[in-house]
């Protein structure tokens, strides 16, 4: 048996309590089991804690930083299982968000389908001010409702930028209905980076970051990365993001933004398919690594 499978089943595979206990952390990764809304493929149900399974195998050395952001405490919570109907699962996750700002502690929610994002920005648009989102993502969850239900996947931005007024900038869309689209005209507060527009480039990272307000909510919908690196997820768009953009984005992010908190949603899981779990999982830990770069002691490698 490998030294990773006898690791703790926490994010990252953290041995040491001081550095995984919930007293003690900075961040708390949250799963949450979530697939009620899905319209075509399925496994987002297991794929938080196939994300944490594979953060085990990572380095916790992140070699950009030359850091070990696990070290300021990264906490594992509990698997968030499903609820009976939509709207109590969106209202538990609400109430336990807030529970968990009042920890002061910086939330990292993996899914699950993509609907659970909205409770969890809303409870942060309560907590801080001045309050934007930045969504990568393949479709613009526009819509008002979809398969009877306003708590759909394909509806999250619509709570957000609809219901919310929480104004938001959209990279790598490449989705959209007639119904979407249209709405785009009566001013919403979004601005939308198609991928037609900005992949395999860099040069649209400034304005999209520069679109942002001083504290933004980082929503990952991991099928906003191409499918030729992503291809276990609900719904796999062609002619999406690539690895070292998406890091890009996120990194200038950092530099310039104040993080208050993240999500990454919608990996399906699929059994001897680990490789889109790992990459999930390190996607996060970078980005962990970039948002708390300026308080993580160094190593002294860079």
């Amino acid at each position: 048996m490998s030294e990773s499978a006898s690791l703790p089943m926490n994010f990252g595979g953290i041995e040491d309590e001081k550095y995984s206990s919930l007293d003690t952390a900075e961040i708390v990764v949250w799963p949450v089991a979530y697939e009620g809304t899905v319209s075509y493929g399925t496994g987002t149900e297991a794929g938080a804690m196939a994300i944490i399974d594979a953060s085990r195998n990572m380095e916790l050395y992140e070699e950009e930083t030359d850091a070990e952001v696990y070290k300021l405490g990264i906490h594992t919570l509990p698997e968030f299982t499903p609820r009976s109907t939509p709207a109590e699962m969106m209202a538990d996750l609400y109430g336990e968000t807030k529970r968990l700002l009042d920890l002061d502690k910086f939330v990292c929610m993996l899914g699950g389908e993509h609907s659970v994002s909205a409770p969890v920005i809303r409870a942060h648009a309560e907590k801080y001010e001045n309050i934007s989102v930045l969504q990568i993502d393949a479709h613009a969850d526009l819509r008002d409702s979809y398969d009877g239900t306003e708590h759909s996947h394909a509806s999250i931005m619509a709570r957000v930028v609809k219901d919310l007024k929480i104004p938001a900038v959209q990279v790598g869309i490449r989705s959209i209905s007639s119904e979407e689209a249209l709405s785009l005209k009566n001013g919403l507060p979004t601005k939308i980076f198609w991928a037609r527009d900005i992949v395999g480039r860099t040069d649209w990272i400034d304005d999209a970051v520069n679109s942002l307000t001083d504290n933004v909510y980082l929503t990952i919908d991991i099928d906003g990365l191409d499918p030729s690196i992503v291809p276990t997820t609900g719904t796999p768009e062609p002619g999406g993001l690539g690895w070292y953009e998406t890091l890009a984005l996120i990194r200038k992010l950092a530099e310039n933004k104040r993080v208050i908190g993240m999500d990454l949603v919608e990996y399906s899981y699929v059994p001897g398919q680990d490789s889109v779990a790992f990459l999930c999982a390190k996607l996060v830990y970078k980005s962990l690594a970039y948002f708390f770069n300026e308080r993580t002691p160094k190593v002294g490698l860079a």
